[in-house]
């Protein structure tokens, strides 16, 4: 019963948000997502708002609503307006907020104001907060949320610089987090960083955190990046990055299903 814990679906009729950075050119429905799981021998997918539809995440949960026993989610929100929604948010298969904060936004303030109500409404369900930024900026995020008693999830190999690599000061106080039980870090989207630091961080992040707090991706369809990486290629590399396939079965298997809520 594995798990992709990292996917989005989206499609061109939709109203994406302004300004954005990028604009899809393509379909990704939720037939082509469950096709590629179909083929790639993945039982069960995480759905993962897109910065492309802001917080609307209608497409999201009608994709949740048609598979509840397969999927789950985790969606974006404003903390302003959005608290009322997290029962019908719960009800479709929603386990967790996404905060992506690519492109260097501003790191919101979660000690206090309308984001402390939702990061404790999030502990209060037993939802974790996914964090997506560049390893430079992750503990000014980590930090507050660790000490407010929520799961946190990081994505991307907690992205360290593509010139640092496993050097680089933030990815190094991400390894620190190892130790606080609370942090979760997704092996995924290793493309965007590169495959080569991605297989020099792998041990690293499995020595901090064990296999019981890593999780696999395929980062389907792939935003940005759609022309150069296929499913099965990032499927593959988590067998050269976890050698060990007793901790593989935990990170596709274990731990997954556990958070998720599967």
């Amino acid at each position: 019963m594995s798990v992709d814990t990292h996917a989005h679906v989206f499609h061109r009729r939709l109203s994406f948000v302004e300004p954005r950075r990028f604009t899809p050119d393509y379909d990704a429905p939720l037939d082509a997502y469950l096709a590629q799981l179909d083929a790639n021998g993945i039982a069960r997918g995480v759905l993962v708002a897109v910065s492309v539809l802001g917080n609307d995440n209608t497409y999201l949960l009608d994709c949740l609503r048609a598979q509840p026993e397969r999927l789950r989610g985790v969606v974006a929100i404003d903390p302003l307006t959005d608290l009322h929604r997290f029962d019908a948010f719960e009800a479709a298969g929603v386990v967790g907020v996404r905060v992506n904060l690519t492109g260097n936004l501003p790191v919101p303030d979660f000690a206090n104001g309308a984001w402390n109500e939702a990061v404790a409404e999030c502990a209060k369900r037993g939802w974790h907060i996914e964090i997506n930024d560049r390893a430079a900026r992750l503990h000014e995020s980590l930090t507050p949320l660790v000490d407010a008693g929520v799961n946190v999830v990081v994505d991307h190999f907690g992205m360290p610089d593509r010139q640092q690599g496993t050097d680089d000061a933030g990815f190094r106080r991400l390894l620190g987090f190892g130790a606080s039980g609370r942090v979760w870090v997704k092996l995924s989207g290793a493309y965007r960083t590169s495959f080569d630091i991605a297989k020099q961080a792998a041990p690293l992040l499995r020595d901090a955190f064990g296999p019981q707090r890593l999780l696999w991706a395929s980062d389907w369809p792939f935003t940005q990046y759609e022309a150069t990486q296929h499913y099965a290629t990032q499927r593959a590399a988590l067998d050269e990055w976890i050698p060990d396939a007793k901790d593989r079965k935990t990170i596709l298997h274990d731990t997954p299903q556990s958070l998720f809520k599967f």
